[in-house]
């Protein structure tokens, strides 16, 4: 089954760049090992502060992908977004010189932008003057150049946005760029998010609303969704990148077809700035969406990679609203959080999760939730606690709920010729 015009998107090459690994296969060697990537934030002082922990990229050179000069002009979410991109061709094995570019396009999720080079704009203003800030300031900060600098780097000259939605910036993504292949605006695009804001400003105003977790004493344990003991995420960076493209482009090129989008709901709380539906009313029907598009019964749902953010409120609502969606098969689908082991990246968390969930559907196998130590009565799922499991995942959901309200849903299935 295709879209609503019959058209269907696959996915044909992904890229990641996170805090367990720097490309799609260490990353995922990482996560079915249980490898957790969260240690002593290292990014600036935080000595004076309550949160000392985060999931940071390490040994993250940009020269490896691009020019230093190049380098020079992006911020950090940027680099990682280019990081990412060019991976993702590779696995795709896309040369845009033996395609239309005028007909691929760029659509990326981001939550934050350059806040970090925001924060150093601000600090030199004060010291030595507006005029002395980088030159390169608005391209380092604004929320939409890392979708700009992947246009500018691989000649992507289609459609081009990127969604701003919090931490459901990165699924929402994918979906709508789903929706632009269906729609025939594009054959190919390049979508997923990227974010980079471990700086002061970011890890404080979520610290100052006790939304991340305060246990700084055992790093590799910090982040435990679902657990009775969660306290709070842990924040992270990194960026998930996926090359989408019309079936009937991609098999005339003889492109790998690593899985199918097939289906996107996203909906809006309307109830809270910052806390979801305690019954997961949302969440719920963002999924339902998600099902519908996908043409598939709920009783079809192999796994369910989840928002699983670590903190109370978001794992009792999620855990809910999968039990409103699915019924009795909710206590059936193997669920886990990809954030247990990277922590949570904000806009870019769905679009590497999204990679996850696609390689759980290739090689029949789920990641653990790990530190899942103590049972919750009010999340009372399948986990997948601690240890890898095989499984035969043909359908697979990713959810992702952010600040605002946002919710934002995908289902990927197994490609069948």
């Amino acid at each position: 089954m295709g879209g609503r015009n019959g058209t269907r998107v696959v996915i044909t090459g992904m890229g990641a760049i996170t805090p367990i690994g720097n490309s799609v296969p260490e990353f995922w060697k990482s996560a079915l090992a249980g490898k957790s990537g969260i240690d002593v934030l290292t990014q600036f002082d935080h000595s004076q502060y309550p949160v000392h922990l985060a999931g940071e990229v390490k040994g993250f050179d940009p020269q490896d992908y691009m020019e230093k000069r190049d380098a020079r002009r992006m911020g950090r979410f940027s680099q990682f977004a280019v990081a990412g991109t060019r991976e993702a061709l590779q696995h795709a094995e896309l040369d845009l010189d033996k395609v239309d570019r005028t007909r691929v396009g760029v659509h990326l999720g981001n939550g934050i932008g350059g806040l970090v080079d925001t924060q150093v704009a601000v600090r030199t203003i004060d010291s030595r003057g507006g005029m002395r800030i980088d030159p390169f300031f608005f391209p380092k900060t604004l929320p939409n150049m890392a979708a700009a600098h992947v246009s500018l780097i691989f000649g992507a000259k289609g459609y081009s946005n990127t969604v701003i939605t919090a931490c459901a910036a990165g699924t929402q993504a994918i979906g709508d760029a789903m929706d632009l292949v269906r729609a025939g605006r594009v054959d190919v695009v390049i979508t997923g998010g990227t974010e980079a804001s471990l700086g002061e400003v970011g890890l404080c105003g979520f610290a100052v609303i006790r939304a991340l977790s305060r246990e700084n004493g055992e790093a590799l344990k910090s982040s435990r969704p679902f657990d009775k003991e969660r306290d709070g995420f842990i924040a992270a960076e990194g960026a998930g990148i996926l090359i989408l493209e019309n079936l009937e482009h991609a098999q005339r090129r003889g492109a790998p077809i690593l899985a199918e989008v097939a289906g996107f709901g996203a909906t809006n709380d309307a109830h809270h700035v910052v806390a979801p539906c305690a019954d997961g009313d949302g969440a719920m029907r963002a999924m339902q969406l998600a099902i519908d598009d996908a043409g598939v019964a709920p009783a079809e749902i192999d796994y369910i990679n989840a928002h699983g953010t670590s903190t109370q409120l978001n794992d009792a609502s999620e855990t809910a609203a999968i039990k409103r969606t699915l019924g009795e098969d909710a206590y059936r689908v193997p669920i886990s959080s990809t954030k247990s082991m990277i922590g949570h990246s904000f806009g870019a968390a769905g679009a590497v999760e999204s990679v996850a969930t696609v390689q759980t559907i290739r090689n029949g196998i789920i990641h653990p939730t790990i530190n899942y130590e103590h049972p919750d009565p009010d999340c009372d799922l399948d986990y997948v606690p601690n240890e890898s499991r095989k499984a035969d995942v043909r359908v697979a959901m990713k959810n992702s709920f952010g600040f605002g309200g946002h919710n934002a849903c995908l289902v990927f299935k197994r490609f069948d010729e």
